[in-house]
């Protein structure tokens, strides 16, 4: 089992990564250096939170508030999507 992420982190997304909307497509994506992934509205939701400056207690608790959804329910589903960005590289925790 993974160890969980701090909520001390402040994830932000890595150099060269934008969250850009797709106009074409309807949606977002996340650019990167010869890559591109589309974003759903809950990564968007996420993604566009992490600046680097809040932390990632501040995020969970913004969305949790946002959604009126279980904190911890919110706390899981974020870490998932950061940890599964930080592996493509595309955020830094």
């Amino acid at each position: 089992m993974t160890a969980a992420l701090s909520e001390t982190a402040k994830p932000r997304l890595a150099r060269g990564v934008r969250l850009q909307q797709d106009k074409a497509r309807g949606g977002y994506v996340l650019l990167a250096p010869e890559r591109v992934l589309e974003a759903n509205g809950t990564a968007v939701a996420v993604i566009e939170l992490c600046d680097g400056e809040r932390t990632l207690a501040e995020i969970v608790d913004i969305l949790a508030s946002r959604f009126a959804v279980d904190r911890e329910r919110v706390a899981s589903e974020v870490e998932t999507l950061l940890r599964d960005l930080a592996t493509k590289r595309m955020v830094e925790l």
